[in-house]
């Protein structure tokens, strides 16, 4: 089932896509597609709802679609988890995954405008997979555990500012927390409809020209193993999402490569979760 979220932001009403691209409107069995909703068996009174035929279905002309999840408590973000990522940018292959956190604030809808910060000279591109989870899930027994607590998959791009991550502070928060530097979605795509994670192919353009084409099979920790690593250290709550990563072809590691100006557009995508699209403006 594919979850998606329209409407003006702040006002997004909660929806189901259908294959064909249509869109029924799930208010009458949640106020919206978040944590609560997640915990709840949400997923499983929505697809009731859609087997019955009981919902009215939405307008899709000209809505704005928001993110696929409404704010989440936390983003829990995995640095350098692809080997040629990891090469292009010089540093060693880790021998555990390299965690950091993103400011929730920083989510934004697919289609909407991301802001290049003021002064920025290395705002950088990267396509990722993101798990949404849908149980609390701490102490996980290992990776066959945590398919119990993933609610879903969705498309992330992790924009990030190389110049304040890597110069200005020896943690990487700075250049990946600015504002609207997290597009999520468009769709929420339950892990049943997905089927194996690392089986996805992920894709990325800057003005059309191809930068980024990577594969989930070539992650150094894969999807199941990242949810039950992070889950002894830290308590995952449904409705947090986990960044899993980027493949090679950022701007960081293509030198000679220009990063991202006001008036770019990227488009990005991953197999079977939609495609995003962002015209890049001045914050």
């Amino acid at each position: 089932m594919r979850l998606v979220r329209v409407g003006a932001p702040g006002e997004e009403r909660p929806a189901v896509r259908t294959e064909e691209g249509r869109l029924f409107d799930l208010s009458s069995v949640t106020s919206d597609i978040d944590g609560a909703f997640l915990a709840s068996d949400g997923i499983e009174r929505a697809r009731a709802a859609v087997v019955a035929g009981s919902l009215p279905e939405l307008d899709t002309a000209g809505v704005r679609v928001g993110a696929p999840v409404a704010r989440p408590g936390k983003i829990v973000c995995i640095g350098l988890n692809y080997r040629d990522h990891a090469a292009e940018t010089g540093a060693a292959i880790p021998p555990r995954p390299v965690v950091f956190m993103k400011d929730p604030g920083t989510v934004v809808g697919p289609y909407d405008e991301v802001l290049i910060p003021r002064g920025s000279v290395k705002t950088d591109w990267e396509v990722e997979l993101a798990v949404v989870i849908g149980r609390r899930a701490r102490y996980l027994g290992g990776p066959e555990a945590a398919r119990s607590v993933i609610a879903g998959y969705t498309i992330s791009h992790d924009v990030s500012e190389r110049e304040y991550q890597l110069e200005y502070s020896s943690q990487w928060d700075l250049g990946k927390s600015c504002e609207t530097f997290n597009p999520l979605g468009p769709w929420l795509v339950t892990a049943d409809e997905v089927g194996d994670p690392q089986d996805l192919g992920l894709h990325l353009r800057v003005n059309g020209v191809k930068r980024q084409d990577g594969h989930t099979g070539d992650m150094i920790f894969p999807v199941e193993y990242l949810v039950s690593y992070l889950s002894q250290y830290m308590v995952l709550e449904p409705g947090d999402v986990i960044n899993t990563g980027t493949p090679a072809g950022v701007a960081l590691g293509l030198p000679g490569t220009p990063y991202l100006r006001p008036g770019d557009t990227v488009e990005l995508s991953v197999d079977g979760l939609g495609a995003q699209r962002q015209t890049f403006g001045q914050g």
